[in-house]
Protein backbone atom coordinates (compact mmCIF):
# COMPACT_ATOMS: atom_id res chain seq x y z
CA UNK A 1 0.00 0.00 0.00
CA UNK A 2 2.93 2.36 0.47
CA UNK A 3 3.39 2.60 -3.29
CA UNK A 4 -0.14 3.86 -3.61
CA UNK A 5 0.55 6.85 -1.44
CA UNK A 6 4.01 7.45 -2.81
CA UNK A 7 2.78 7.68 -6.40
CA UNK A 8 1.02 11.02 -6.74
CA UNK A 9 0.19 13.10 -9.74
CA UNK A 10 2.07 16.30 -9.02
CA UNK A 11 -0.26 18.50 -11.04
CA UNK A 12 -3.57 17.34 -9.57
CA UNK A 13 -2.57 15.66 -6.32
CA UNK A 14 -4.55 12.50 -7.22
CA UNK A 15 -3.51 9.21 -5.66
CA UNK A 16 -2.89 6.16 -7.83
CA UNK A 17 -4.98 3.01 -7.99
CA UNK A 18 -2.97 0.18 -6.48
CA UNK A 19 -2.28 -2.54 -9.07
CA UNK A 20 -3.64 -0.54 -12.03
CA UNK A 21 -2.04 1.42 -14.86
CA UNK A 22 -3.33 3.54 -17.72
CA UNK A 23 -2.93 2.72 -21.42
CA UNK A 24 0.54 4.33 -21.40
CA UNK A 25 1.61 1.99 -18.57
CA UNK A 26 1.68 4.85 -16.07
CA UNK A 27 -0.07 4.64 -12.68
CA UNK A 28 -3.87 4.95 -13.04
CA UNK A 29 -5.18 7.84 -10.94
CA UNK A 30 -8.27 8.01 -8.75
CA UNK A 31 -10.76 10.50 -10.10
CA UNK A 32 -9.26 10.38 -13.58
CA UNK A 33 -9.35 6.72 -14.60
CA UNK A 34 -12.17 4.21 -14.30
CA UNK A 35 -15.86 4.71 -13.57
CA UNK A 36 -19.03 4.48 -15.63
CA UNK A 37 -17.73 6.84 -18.34
CA UNK A 38 -14.86 4.44 -19.09
CA UNK A 39 -17.22 1.44 -19.04
CA UNK A 40 -19.67 3.15 -21.43
CA UNK A 41 -17.13 2.85 -24.25
CA UNK A 42 -17.05 -0.91 -23.63
CA UNK A 43 -20.85 -1.10 -23.91
CA UNK A 44 -20.83 0.65 -27.29
CA UNK A 45 -18.02 -1.60 -28.52
CA UNK A 46 -20.03 -4.69 -27.51
CA UNK A 47 -22.92 -3.60 -29.75
CA UNK A 48 -20.57 -3.47 -32.75
CA UNK A 49 -18.64 -6.62 -31.83
CA UNK A 50 -21.72 -8.80 -31.34
CA UNK A 51 -23.24 -7.40 -34.53
CA UNK A 52 -20.14 -8.50 -36.45
CA UNK A 53 -20.17 -11.98 -34.90
CA UNK A 54 -23.88 -12.86 -35.00
CA UNK A 55 -24.52 -11.36 -38.44
CA UNK A 56 -22.62 -14.31 -39.85
CA UNK A 57 -23.22 -16.99 -37.22
CA UNK A 58 -27.03 -16.66 -37.30
CA UNK A 59 -27.27 -17.26 -41.05
CA UNK A 60 -24.10 -19.26 -41.67
CA UNK A 61 -25.85 -22.63 -41.95
CA UNK A 62 -27.87 -21.31 -44.90
CA UNK A 63 -24.75 -19.98 -46.64
CA UNK A 64 -22.93 -23.30 -46.27
CA UNK A 65 -25.85 -25.36 -47.56
CA UNK A 66 -27.02 -23.12 -50.43
CA UNK A 67 -23.79 -21.55 -51.66
CA UNK A 68 -20.97 -23.87 -50.60
CA UNK A 69 -22.56 -27.23 -51.37
CA UNK A 70 -22.66 -28.61 -47.82
CA UNK A 71 -25.31 -31.15 -46.84
CA UNK A 72 -27.79 -29.94 -44.17
CA UNK A 73 -26.15 -32.09 -41.51
CA UNK A 74 -22.66 -31.10 -42.63
CA UNK A 75 -23.58 -27.43 -42.53
CA UNK A 76 -25.11 -27.79 -39.05
CA UNK A 77 -22.02 -29.58 -37.74
CA UNK A 78 -19.72 -26.93 -39.24
CA UNK A 79 -21.71 -24.11 -37.60
CA UNK A 80 -21.82 -25.91 -34.24
CA UNK A 81 -18.06 -26.47 -34.34
CA UNK A 82 -17.45 -22.84 -35.29
CA UNK A 83 -19.68 -21.42 -32.53
CA UNK A 84 -18.36 -23.81 -29.90
CA UNK A 85 -14.75 -23.10 -30.81
CA UNK A 86 -15.29 -19.33 -30.69
CA UNK A 87 -16.76 -19.49 -27.19
CA UNK A 88 -14.17 -21.98 -25.94
CA UNK A 89 -11.37 -19.70 -27.12
CA UNK A 90 -12.65 -17.08 -24.69
CA UNK A 91 -10.69 -19.06 -22.10
CA UNK A 92 -7.51 -18.34 -24.05
CA UNK A 93 -8.30 -14.64 -24.20
CA UNK A 94 -9.04 -14.53 -20.48
CA UNK A 95 -5.90 -16.47 -19.62
CA UNK A 96 -3.62 -14.20 -21.66
CA UNK A 97 -5.24 -11.08 -20.16
CA UNK A 98 -4.62 -12.34 -16.62
CA UNK A 99 -1.16 -13.76 -17.18
CA UNK A 100 0.83 -11.70 -19.67
CA UNK A 101 -1.10 -8.84 -21.27
CA UNK A 102 -3.82 -6.40 -20.25
CA UNK A 103 -7.44 -6.71 -21.39
CA UNK A 104 -6.81 -3.51 -23.40
CA UNK A 105 -4.13 -5.10 -25.56
CA UNK A 106 -5.92 -8.45 -25.88
CA UNK A 107 -8.98 -6.69 -27.29
CA UNK A 108 -6.97 -4.75 -29.90
CA UNK A 109 -5.07 -7.83 -31.08
CA UNK A 110 -8.25 -9.94 -31.16
CA UNK A 111 -10.14 -7.28 -33.13
CA UNK A 112 -7.32 -7.24 -35.69
CA UNK A 113 -7.49 -11.05 -36.02
CA UNK A 114 -11.28 -11.02 -36.40
CA UNK A 115 -11.04 -8.26 -39.02
CA UNK A 116 -8.55 -10.34 -41.00
CA UNK A 117 -10.86 -13.35 -40.83
CA UNK A 118 -13.86 -11.30 -41.99
CA UNK A 119 -11.86 -9.88 -44.89
CA UNK A 120 -10.99 -13.43 -45.96
CA UNK A 121 -14.69 -14.41 -45.74
CA UNK A 122 -15.74 -11.32 -47.72
CA UNK A 123 -13.36 -12.21 -50.56
CA UNK A 124 -14.43 -15.86 -50.39
CA UNK A 125 -18.14 -14.93 -50.47
CA UNK A 126 -17.55 -12.87 -53.60
CA UNK A 127 -16.22 -15.99 -55.32
CA UNK A 128 -18.11 -18.64 -53.25
CA UNK A 129 -16.21 -21.37 -55.03
CA UNK A 130 -17.18 -24.91 -54.05
CA UNK A 131 -13.79 -26.22 -55.10
CA UNK A 132 -11.54 -27.67 -52.34
CA UNK A 133 -9.42 -24.50 -52.26
CA UNK A 134 -12.60 -22.47 -51.76
CA UNK A 135 -13.53 -24.49 -48.71
CA UNK A 136 -10.00 -24.14 -47.34
CA UNK A 137 -10.25 -20.36 -47.65
CA UNK A 138 -13.70 -20.50 -46.02
CA UNK A 139 -12.50 -22.40 -42.97
CA UNK A 140 -9.35 -20.27 -42.63
CA UNK A 141 -11.57 -17.20 -42.50
CA UNK A 142 -14.06 -18.79 -40.10
CA UNK A 143 -11.49 -19.91 -37.58
CA UNK A 144 -9.59 -16.62 -37.72
CA UNK A 145 -12.93 -15.05 -36.79
CA UNK A 146 -13.39 -17.65 -34.03
CA UNK A 147 -9.95 -16.84 -32.62
CA UNK A 148 -10.68 -13.12 -32.68
CA UNK A 149 -14.13 -13.54 -31.15
CA UNK A 150 -12.71 -15.72 -28.39
CA UNK A 151 -10.12 -13.11 -27.47
CA UNK A 152 -12.75 -10.36 -27.42
CA UNK A 153 -15.26 -12.37 -25.37
CA UNK A 154 -12.51 -13.23 -22.89
CA UNK A 155 -11.24 -9.66 -22.47
CA UNK A 156 -14.05 -7.15 -23.06
CA UNK A 157 -16.42 -7.98 -20.13
CA UNK A 158 -13.63 -8.03 -17.48
CA UNK A 159 -12.13 -4.88 -19.04
CA UNK A 160 -15.39 -3.05 -18.40
CA UNK A 161 -15.90 -4.54 -14.94
CA UNK A 162 -12.39 -3.50 -13.84
CA UNK A 163 -13.35 0.17 -14.21
CA UNK A 164 -15.28 0.18 -10.91
CA UNK A 165 -14.01 0.51 -7.35
CA UNK A 166 -15.16 -2.65 -5.60
CA UNK A 167 -14.17 -1.29 -2.18
CA UNK A 168 -17.19 1.07 -2.15
CA UNK A 169 -20.93 0.24 -2.24
CA UNK A 170 -21.49 2.68 -5.13
CA UNK A 171 -18.69 1.04 -7.15
CA UNK A 172 -20.13 -2.43 -6.62
CA UNK A 173 -23.61 -1.18 -7.53
CA UNK A 174 -22.31 0.41 -10.75
CA UNK A 175 -20.48 -2.79 -11.63
CA UNK A 176 -23.72 -4.75 -11.29
CA UNK A 177 -25.42 -2.20 -13.57
CA UNK A 178 -22.60 -2.66 -16.07
CA UNK A 179 -23.08 -6.42 -16.36
CA UNK A 180 -26.82 -5.98 -16.95
CA UNK A 181 -26.27 -3.33 -19.59
CA UNK A 182 -23.57 -5.48 -21.18
CA UNK A 183 -26.33 -8.00 -21.93
CA UNK A 184 -28.44 -5.11 -23.22
CA UNK A 185 -25.64 -4.04 -25.58
CA UNK A 186 -25.13 -7.63 -26.69
CA UNK A 187 -28.85 -7.79 -27.52
CA UNK A 188 -28.72 -4.51 -29.48
CA UNK A 189 -26.00 -5.90 -31.71
CA UNK A 190 -27.91 -9.16 -32.11
CA UNK A 191 -31.10 -7.32 -33.11
CA UNK A 192 -29.35 -5.46 -35.94
CA UNK A 193 -27.58 -8.65 -37.00
CA UNK A 194 -30.66 -10.89 -37.29
CA UNK A 195 -32.76 -8.23 -39.05
CA UNK A 196 -30.86 -5.75 -41.19
CA UNK A 197 -27.73 -7.76 -41.97
CA UNK A 198 -29.54 -11.07 -42.52
CA UNK A 199 -31.93 -9.30 -44.92
CA UNK A 200 -28.97 -7.93 -46.88
CA UNK A 201 -27.36 -11.39 -47.03
CA UNK A 202 -30.57 -12.97 -48.34
CA UNK A 203 -31.48 -10.24 -50.82
CA UNK A 204 -28.28 -8.45 -51.85
CA UNK A 205 -25.59 -11.07 -51.48
CA UNK A 206 -23.42 -12.65 -48.82
CA UNK A 207 -20.46 -10.40 -49.54
CA UNK A 208 -22.60 -7.49 -48.29
CA UNK A 209 -23.19 -9.25 -44.98
CA UNK A 210 -19.53 -10.11 -44.46
CA UNK A 211 -18.59 -6.58 -45.54
CA UNK A 212 -20.89 -5.00 -42.95
CA UNK A 213 -19.47 -7.28 -40.27
CA UNK A 214 -15.96 -6.19 -41.25
CA UNK A 215 -16.98 -2.53 -41.11
CA UNK A 216 -18.59 -3.03 -37.68
CA UNK A 217 -15.48 -4.55 -36.10
CA UNK A 218 -13.29 -1.88 -37.74
CA UNK A 219 -15.47 0.91 -36.33
CA UNK A 220 -15.33 -0.71 -32.88
CA UNK A 221 -11.55 -0.19 -32.69
CA UNK A 222 -11.54 3.66 -32.78
CA UNK A 223 -14.55 3.67 -30.45
CA UNK A 224 -12.62 1.50 -28.01
CA UNK A 225 -9.49 3.65 -28.36
CA UNK A 226 -11.54 6.80 -27.75
CA UNK A 227 -11.92 5.69 -24.14
CA UNK A 228 -8.18 5.06 -23.64
CA UNK A 229 -7.60 8.17 -21.54
CA UNK A 230 -10.29 7.01 -19.08
CA UNK A 231 -9.42 3.30 -18.72
CA UNK A 232 -7.66 1.77 -15.77
CA UNK A 233 -5.94 -1.50 -16.64
CA UNK A 234 -5.27 -4.37 -14.24
CA UNK A 235 -1.57 -5.24 -14.14
CA UNK A 236 -1.05 -8.93 -15.14
CA UNK A 237 0.26 -11.12 -12.33
CA UNK A 238 1.58 -14.19 -14.14
CA UNK A 239 -0.10 -17.42 -15.09
CA UNK A 240 -3.02 -18.37 -12.79
CA UNK A 241 -2.91 -21.91 -14.23
CA UNK A 242 0.60 -22.33 -12.83
CA UNK A 243 -0.61 -21.43 -9.35
CA UNK A 244 -3.55 -23.82 -9.65
CA UNK A 245 -1.43 -26.82 -10.64
CA UNK A 246 1.28 -25.90 -8.13
CA UNK A 247 -1.12 -25.95 -5.16
CA UNK A 248 -2.87 -29.14 -6.29
CA UNK A 249 0.44 -30.90 -6.89
CA UNK A 250 1.76 -29.77 -3.51
CA UNK A 251 -1.39 -31.00 -1.76
CA UNK A 252 -1.27 -34.42 -3.46
CA UNK A 253 2.45 -34.71 -2.75
CA UNK A 254 2.02 -33.84 0.92
CA UNK A 255 -0.95 -36.19 1.30
CA UNK A 256 0.93 -39.07 -0.32
CA UNK A 257 3.98 -38.44 1.82
CA UNK A 258 1.94 -38.52 5.02
CA UNK A 259 0.22 -41.76 4.05
CA UNK A 260 3.52 -43.48 3.39
CA UNK A 261 4.98 -42.34 6.69
CA UNK A 262 6.03 -45.27 8.89
CA UNK A 263 5.87 -43.41 12.15
CA UNK A 264 2.24 -43.90 13.18
CA UNK A 265 2.63 -42.15 16.53
CA UNK A 266 4.09 -39.09 14.87
CA UNK A 267 1.25 -39.02 12.37
CA UNK A 268 -1.38 -39.07 15.15
CA UNK A 269 0.43 -36.31 17.00
CA UNK A 270 0.63 -34.18 13.88
CA UNK A 271 -3.05 -34.79 13.07
CA UNK A 272 -4.01 -33.36 16.45
CA UNK A 273 -1.86 -30.32 15.91
CA UNK A 274 -3.13 -29.99 12.33
CA UNK A 275 -6.63 -29.27 13.62
CA UNK A 276 -5.31 -26.11 15.22
CA UNK A 277 -3.42 -25.21 12.04
CA UNK A 278 -6.60 -25.76 10.04
CA UNK A 279 -8.39 -23.17 12.12
CA UNK A 280 -5.52 -20.74 11.80
CA UNK A 281 -5.49 -21.13 8.01
CA UNK A 282 -9.27 -20.90 7.73
CA UNK A 283 -9.60 -24.53 6.59
CA UNK A 284 -11.98 -25.62 9.32
CA UNK A 285 -15.06 -24.21 7.61
CA UNK A 286 -14.32 -25.82 4.25
CA UNK A 287 -14.43 -29.48 5.26
CA UNK A 288 -12.58 -32.03 3.16
CA UNK A 289 -11.52 -29.51 0.50
CA UNK A 290 -9.95 -27.12 3.02
CA UNK A 291 -8.24 -29.96 4.84
CA UNK A 292 -6.83 -31.42 1.61
CA UNK A 293 -5.54 -28.15 0.16
CA UNK A 294 -4.28 -27.10 3.58
CA UNK A 295 -1.68 -29.85 3.30
CA UNK A 296 0.19 -27.61 0.85
CA UNK A 297 0.69 -25.07 3.67
CA UNK A 298 1.06 -27.35 6.67
CA UNK A 299 3.73 -29.50 5.01
CA UNK A 300 5.75 -26.64 3.52
CA UNK A 301 8.99 -27.59 5.23
CA UNK A 302 8.94 -31.09 3.77
CA UNK A 303 7.99 -30.00 0.24
CA UNK A 304 10.46 -29.34 -2.59
CA UNK A 305 11.15 -25.64 -2.98
CA UNK A 306 9.29 -25.45 -6.30
CA UNK A 307 6.09 -26.74 -4.67
CA UNK A 308 6.02 -24.43 -1.65
CA UNK A 309 2.85 -22.34 -1.55
CA UNK A 310 1.55 -19.36 0.41
CA UNK A 311 -1.72 -19.33 2.33
CA UNK A 312 -3.09 -16.80 -0.18
CA UNK A 313 -2.35 -19.12 -3.12
CA UNK A 314 -4.11 -22.00 -1.38
CA UNK A 315 -7.15 -19.82 -0.68
CA UNK A 316 -7.26 -18.71 -4.33
CA UNK A 317 -7.28 -22.30 -5.58
CA UNK A 318 -9.92 -23.20 -3.02
CA UNK A 319 -12.18 -20.48 -4.41
CA UNK A 320 -11.70 -21.66 -7.99
CA UNK A 321 -12.61 -25.24 -7.10
CA UNK A 322 -15.71 -24.09 -5.20
CA UNK A 323 -17.12 -22.14 -8.16
CA UNK A 324 -16.69 -25.02 -10.62
CA UNK A 325 -19.89 -26.89 -9.55
CA UNK A 326 -21.85 -23.68 -10.12
CA UNK A 327 -20.33 -23.44 -13.59
CA UNK A 328 -21.22 -27.07 -14.36
CA UNK A 329 -24.83 -26.44 -13.32
CA UNK A 330 -25.31 -23.78 -16.01
CA UNK A 331 -24.39 -25.99 -18.96
CA UNK A 332 -27.86 -27.60 -19.09
CA UNK A 333 -29.50 -24.19 -19.50
CA UNK A 334 -27.32 -23.45 -22.52
CA UNK A 335 -28.14 -26.89 -23.89
CA UNK A 336 -31.82 -25.87 -23.80
CA UNK A 337 -31.01 -22.63 -25.60
CA UNK A 338 -29.11 -24.49 -28.32
CA UNK A 339 -31.92 -27.00 -28.89
CA UNK A 340 -34.66 -24.41 -29.10
CA UNK A 341 -32.70 -22.24 -31.51
CA UNK A 342 -32.80 -25.10 -34.02
CA UNK A 343 -36.06 -27.01 -33.53
CA UNK A 344 -38.17 -23.94 -32.80
CA UNK A 345 -37.29 -22.39 -36.16
CA UNK A 346 -38.28 -25.62 -37.90
CA UNK A 347 -41.56 -25.68 -35.94
CA UNK A 348 -42.35 -22.12 -36.96
CA UNK A 349 -41.69 -22.97 -40.61
CA UNK A 350 -44.70 -25.34 -40.53
CA UNK A 351 -47.00 -22.72 -38.96
CA UNK A 352 -48.76 -19.57 -40.14
CA UNK A 353 -46.08 -16.87 -39.99
CA UNK A 354 -48.24 -13.94 -41.10
CA UNK A 355 -48.78 -10.87 -38.95
CA UNK A 356 -51.53 -9.08 -40.83
CA UNK A 357 -50.20 -8.53 -44.34
CA UNK A 358 -46.60 -9.08 -43.24
CA UNK A 359 -44.99 -12.51 -43.62
CA UNK A 360 -42.32 -13.08 -40.98
CA UNK A 361 -39.49 -15.46 -41.97
CA UNK A 362 -39.00 -18.24 -39.37
CA UNK A 363 -35.31 -17.30 -39.08
CA UNK A 364 -36.44 -14.00 -37.55
CA UNK A 365 -37.71 -15.77 -34.42
CA UNK A 366 -34.59 -14.79 -32.40
CA UNK A 367 -35.93 -11.23 -32.56
CA UNK A 368 -38.43 -12.12 -29.82
CA UNK A 369 -35.94 -13.03 -27.06
CA UNK A 370 -33.58 -10.25 -28.15
CA UNK A 371 -36.26 -7.55 -27.91
CA UNK A 372 -37.52 -8.98 -24.63
CA UNK A 373 -34.01 -8.92 -23.16
CA UNK A 374 -33.60 -5.32 -24.29
CA UNK A 375 -36.77 -4.43 -22.40
CA UNK A 376 -36.05 -6.55 -19.34
CA UNK A 377 -32.45 -5.38 -18.74
CA UNK A 378 -33.26 -1.71 -17.96
CA UNK A 379 -36.47 -2.77 -16.19
CA UNK A 380 -34.45 -5.04 -13.91
CA UNK A 381 -31.82 -2.34 -13.29
CA UNK A 382 -34.14 0.56 -12.56
CA UNK A 383 -37.29 -1.08 -11.19
CA UNK A 384 -36.87 -4.64 -9.96
CA UNK A 385 -33.41 -4.25 -8.40
CA UNK A 386 -34.20 -1.12 -6.32
CA UNK A 387 -37.39 -2.82 -5.14
CA UNK A 388 -35.41 -5.93 -4.14
CA UNK A 389 -32.91 -3.77 -2.23
CA UNK A 390 -35.69 -2.11 -0.27
CA UNK A 391 -37.38 -5.42 0.44
CA UNK A 392 -34.28 -7.34 1.54
CA UNK A 393 -32.47 -4.29 2.95
CA UNK A 394 -29.22 -5.55 1.46
CA UNK A 395 -26.71 -3.94 -0.88
CA UNK A 396 -27.28 -6.31 -3.79
CA UNK A 397 -31.01 -6.95 -3.36
CA UNK A 398 -30.64 -10.23 -5.25
CA UNK A 399 -27.47 -12.30 -4.83
CA UNK A 400 -25.57 -13.64 -7.82
CA UNK A 401 -26.58 -17.22 -7.08
CA UNK A 402 -30.23 -16.22 -6.72
CA UNK A 403 -30.06 -14.63 -10.18
CA UNK A 404 -28.51 -17.75 -11.70
CA UNK A 405 -31.08 -19.93 -9.94
CA UNK A 406 -33.92 -17.76 -11.27
CA UNK A 407 -32.59 -18.27 -14.78
CA UNK A 408 -32.44 -22.04 -14.30
CA UNK A 409 -36.06 -22.10 -13.07
CA UNK A 410 -37.17 -20.05 -16.08
CA UNK A 411 -35.41 -22.51 -18.39
CA UNK A 412 -37.43 -25.36 -16.86
CA UNK A 413 -40.63 -23.39 -17.46
CA UNK A 414 -39.51 -22.64 -21.02
CA UNK A 415 -39.05 -26.34 -21.81
CA UNK A 416 -42.45 -27.19 -20.32
CA UNK A 417 -44.06 -24.44 -22.40
CA UNK A 418 -42.21 -25.72 -25.48
CA UNK A 419 -43.56 -29.24 -24.87
CA UNK A 420 -47.14 -27.97 -24.44
CA UNK A 421 -46.93 -25.80 -27.57
CA UNK A 422 -45.59 -28.71 -29.61
CA UNK A 423 -48.44 -30.90 -28.30
CA UNK A 424 -50.92 -28.25 -29.45
CA UNK A 425 -49.21 -28.02 -32.84
CA UNK A 426 -49.36 -31.80 -33.27
CA UNK A 427 -53.11 -31.76 -32.45
CA UNK A 428 -53.59 -29.23 -35.25
CA UNK A 429 -51.62 -31.55 -37.55
CA UNK A 430 -53.96 -34.44 -36.66
CA UNK A 431 -57.05 -32.30 -37.28
CA UNK A 432 -55.75 -31.16 -40.67
CA UNK A 433 -54.81 -34.75 -41.57
CA UNK A 434 -58.29 -36.02 -40.74
CA UNK A 435 -60.01 -33.25 -42.70
CA UNK A 436 -57.64 -33.33 -45.71
CA UNK A 437 -57.81 -36.02 -48.35
CA UNK A 438 -54.52 -34.93 -49.92
CA UNK A 439 -51.62 -35.69 -47.60
CA UNK A 440 -49.09 -33.76 -49.68
CA UNK A 441 -51.23 -30.61 -49.40
CA UNK A 442 -51.16 -30.43 -45.61
CA UNK A 443 -47.49 -31.31 -45.44
CA UNK A 444 -46.49 -28.41 -47.68
CA UNK A 445 -49.03 -25.77 -46.63
CA UNK A 446 -48.75 -23.76 -43.38
CA UNK A 447 -50.77 -25.13 -40.50
CA UNK A 448 -53.75 -23.05 -39.31
CA UNK A 449 -51.96 -22.03 -36.09
CA UNK A 450 -49.97 -18.85 -35.57
CA UNK A 451 -46.23 -19.01 -34.99
CA UNK A 452 -46.68 -16.62 -32.04
CA UNK A 453 -47.26 -19.70 -29.89
CA UNK A 454 -43.57 -20.47 -30.38
CA UNK A 455 -42.71 -16.94 -29.22
CA UNK A 456 -43.95 -17.82 -25.72
CA UNK A 457 -41.03 -20.13 -25.00
CA UNK A 458 -38.64 -17.51 -26.36
CA UNK A 459 -39.92 -15.01 -23.79
CA UNK A 460 -39.04 -17.38 -20.97
CA UNK A 461 -35.69 -18.23 -22.56
CA UNK A 462 -34.85 -14.56 -23.02
CA UNK A 463 -35.52 -13.98 -19.33
CA UNK A 464 -33.50 -17.04 -18.35
CA UNK A 465 -30.58 -15.92 -20.49
CA UNK A 466 -30.56 -12.42 -19.00
CA UNK A 467 -30.66 -13.62 -15.40
CA UNK A 468 -28.17 -16.43 -15.85
CA UNK A 469 -25.59 -14.90 -18.20
CA UNK A 470 -25.39 -11.58 -16.36
CA UNK A 471 -25.44 -13.41 -13.02
CA UNK A 472 -22.68 -15.80 -14.12
CA UNK A 473 -20.44 -13.00 -15.37
CA UNK A 474 -20.78 -10.98 -12.18
CA UNK A 475 -20.49 -14.05 -9.95
CA UNK A 476 -17.33 -15.38 -11.59
CA UNK A 477 -15.74 -11.92 -11.75
CA UNK A 478 -16.41 -10.94 -8.13
CA UNK A 479 -15.75 -14.33 -6.55
CA UNK A 480 -12.61 -15.26 -8.46
CA UNK A 481 -9.17 -14.22 -7.15
CA UNK A 482 -8.03 -10.90 -8.60
CA UNK A 483 -5.21 -12.69 -10.44
CA UNK A 484 -7.60 -14.77 -12.56
CA UNK A 485 -10.75 -12.68 -13.03
CA UNK A 486 -10.62 -12.56 -16.83
CA UNK A 487 -10.17 -16.33 -16.99
CA UNK A 488 -13.02 -16.90 -14.54
CA UNK A 489 -15.38 -14.56 -16.40
CA UNK A 490 -14.65 -16.53 -19.57
CA UNK A 491 -16.31 -19.53 -17.94
CA UNK A 492 -19.64 -17.88 -18.83
CA UNK A 493 -18.86 -18.28 -22.54
CA UNK A 494 -17.38 -21.76 -21.99
CA UNK A 495 -20.68 -22.85 -20.48
CA UNK A 496 -22.38 -21.70 -23.68
CA UNK A 497 -19.91 -23.67 -25.80
CA UNK A 498 -20.39 -26.82 -23.75
CA UNK A 499 -24.16 -26.38 -24.02
CA UNK A 500 -23.85 -26.39 -27.83
CA UNK A 501 -21.75 -29.54 -27.80
CA UNK A 502 -23.97 -31.27 -25.22
CA UNK A 503 -27.06 -30.56 -27.31
CA UNK A 504 -25.60 -32.39 -30.29
CA UNK A 505 -24.64 -35.36 -28.12
CA UNK A 506 -28.07 -35.42 -26.49
CA UNK A 507 -29.92 -35.58 -29.81
CA UNK A 508 -27.71 -38.46 -30.96
CA UNK A 509 -28.20 -40.28 -27.65
CA UNK A 510 -31.99 -39.87 -27.74
CA UNK A 511 -32.19 -41.17 -31.30
CA UNK A 512 -29.96 -44.13 -30.44
CA UNK A 513 -31.95 -45.17 -27.35
CA UNK A 514 -35.40 -44.61 -28.87
CA UNK A 515 -34.35 -46.39 -32.06
CA UNK A 516 -33.50 -49.66 -30.31
CA UNK A 517 -35.51 -52.80 -31.12
CA UNK A 518 -36.37 -51.42 -34.57
CA UNK A 519 -38.44 -48.55 -33.17
CA UNK A 520 -38.56 -45.22 -34.97
CA UNK A 521 -36.22 -42.68 -33.32
CA UNK A 522 -37.92 -39.61 -31.87
CA UNK A 523 -35.94 -37.04 -33.87
CA UNK A 524 -35.22 -38.66 -37.22
CA UNK A 525 -36.67 -38.07 -40.67
CA UNK A 526 -37.42 -35.23 -43.07
CA UNK A 527 -40.95 -34.48 -41.83
CA UNK A 528 -41.04 -32.59 -38.52
CA UNK A 529 -44.70 -33.55 -38.05
CA UNK A 530 -43.62 -37.16 -37.59
CA UNK A 531 -41.15 -36.30 -34.84
CA UNK A 532 -41.88 -36.86 -31.14
CA UNK A 533 -40.51 -33.43 -30.33
CA UNK A 534 -42.89 -32.94 -27.39
CA UNK A 535 -41.40 -36.01 -25.67
CA UNK A 536 -37.91 -34.66 -26.25
CA UNK A 537 -38.90 -31.31 -24.71
CA UNK A 538 -40.37 -33.05 -21.68
CA UNK A 539 -37.12 -34.97 -21.33
CA UNK A 540 -35.20 -31.69 -21.43
CA UNK A 541 -37.59 -30.30 -18.81
CA UNK A 542 -36.94 -33.24 -16.49
CA UNK A 543 -33.17 -33.06 -16.99
CA UNK A 544 -33.28 -29.31 -16.31
CA UNK A 545 -35.22 -29.99 -13.10
CA UNK A 546 -32.64 -32.54 -11.94
CA UNK A 547 -29.89 -30.08 -12.86
CA UNK A 548 -31.61 -27.41 -10.76
CA UNK A 549 -31.59 -29.72 -7.72
CA UNK A 550 -27.88 -30.28 -8.34
CA UNK A 551 -27.44 -26.51 -8.47
CA UNK A 552 -29.33 -26.01 -5.19
CA UNK A 553 -27.09 -28.54 -3.46
CA UNK A 554 -23.97 -26.51 -4.26
CA UNK A 555 -25.50 -23.03 -4.07
CA UNK A 556 -26.81 -23.59 -0.55
CA UNK A 557 -23.32 -24.61 0.59
CA UNK A 558 -21.48 -21.78 -1.11
CA UNK A 559 -20.01 -19.05 1.10
CA UNK A 560 -19.39 -15.75 -0.69
CA UNK A 561 -16.00 -14.12 -0.44
CA UNK A 562 -17.35 -10.81 -1.83
CA UNK A 563 -19.87 -8.43 -0.27
CA UNK A 564 -23.33 -9.87 -0.88
CA UNK A 565 -25.17 -8.44 2.04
Amino acid sequence: MSLEFQQMDEASGLSAWNGYVDWRNKPALRGRHGGMLAASFVLVVEVLENLAFLANASNLVLYLSTKMGFTPSGAANAVTAFMGTAFFLALLGGFLADAFFTTFHIYLVSAAIETLGLLVLTVQAHEHSTEPWGRVVLFVGLYLVALGVGGIKGSLPPHGAEQFDETTPSGRRQRSFFFNYFIFSLSCGALIAVTVVVWLEDNKGWSYGFGISTAAILISVPVFLAGSRYYRLKVPNGSPITTLFKVLTAAFYAKYKRRTSRNVVTCHTRNDSDNNVNKQNGDGDDGVLGSFLGEAVREQESLPRLLRCTVEQVEDVKIVIKILPIFMSTIMLNCCLAQLSTFSVQQASTMNTKLGSLTVPPAALPVFPVVFMMILAPTYNHLLLPLARKTTKTETGVTHLQRIGTGLVLSIVAMAVAALVETKRKLVVEEVTCCSSNISTYSSSPLPITFLWIAMQYVFLGSADLFTLAGMMEFFFTEAPSTMRSLATSLSWTSLAMGYYLSSVLVLAVNFVTGLNQHTPWLLGKNLNEYHLERFYWLMCVLSGINFLHYLFWANRYAYRSNQG
